[in-house]
């Protein structure tokens, strides 16, 4: 993998992040794509600076909490505060999760949540994580809000999963695709059964700036299909859709939103 050290590094930990049991140096070497005398440089580095431990049993190489606890400490002084009671009453009005996703060039990245479900079926994935935009109801709802040239482009610069990785309702073509973006963009909200995974559903609506209406991030409810029927969400979409608002109005005085 071709790149900077600072590049190097960075894709060193963004690696570690999805593996909680940590990666030996050779398995992180292979997949990067870097000399592996460069891979323990690197990582005795990133250990020196208190942002990677290794595993004495096992030699494996784990993230420290020290990154978790930076996102924690920009979040408190970034406007979280702000928009978490807003997540908060979403989730308690319609029972299920919801989730932020701030919008950052090509990228959606889902940073905070609220979970409404108190028993029964939940649906509760990790934040971090770039929202997929072929298959997942956040990603059709920012995409609805663009034309469609540029909705496939970010589609094609994003790549599309495994088919084997989304649910059996997910669009069959960018013929498909566009034809739900242009339903998103005649209800002012996204919604999917079963397309990002087997026995999930979600709606979304997209937060926009309250001075030029640019889009600021995704707003949405997911939960069990089993609960979230297509009827079900659409009962659901006037309360996320006055979130959105709220979340909009309170958008400048949030550092979540740039």
């Amino acid at each position: 993998m071709a790149g900077s050290q600072i590049e190097r590094a960075f894709n060193l930990l963004e690696r570690l992040t999805s593996a909680p049991r940590g990666l030996p140096l050779q398995t992180l070497a292979e997949e990067l794509d870097i000399p592996k005398s460069a891979t323990h440089r690197m990582l005795a580095e990133l250990m020196r600076l208190g942002y990677v431990r290794q595993n004495a049993e096992s030699s494996r190489y784990h993230l420290s909490t020290r990154l978790v606890a930076m996102g924690f400490r920009y979040l408190a002084s970034s406007g979280a505060d702000i928009v978490q009671p807003i997540l908060e009453q979403l989730a308690q009005q319609t029972g299920e999760l919801v989730r932020l996703g701030v919008i950052d060039g090509e990228r959606q990245t889902w940073i905070a949540k609220a979970q409404g479900a108190r028993s029964g079926l939940r649906y509760d994935p990790d934040m971090g994580r770039d929202a997929p935009l072929f298959y997942t109801a956040s990603g059709h709802a920012w995409l609805s809000s663009l034309s469609d040239a540029q909705a496939l482009l970010l589609v094609e610069r994003q790549g599309i999963a495994d088919p084997a990785e989304f649910g059996p309702n997910a669009p069959k073509s960018n013929a498909e695709l566009l034809e739900r973006l242009r339903i998103a963009r005649e209800h002012g909200y996204a919604w999917v059964v079963e397309s990002s995974a087997v026995g999930t559903s979600a709606l979304a609506a997209v937060v926009r700036h309250p001075l030029d209406g640019h889009a600021l991030g995704v707003l949405s409810v997911a939960g069990p299909s089993a609960r979230m029927s297509e009827a079900r969400m659409h009962e659901l979409a006037p309360v996320l859709l006055a979130a959105v608002a709220e979340l909009s109005a309170a958008s400048p005085a949030s550092e979540l939103f740039v």
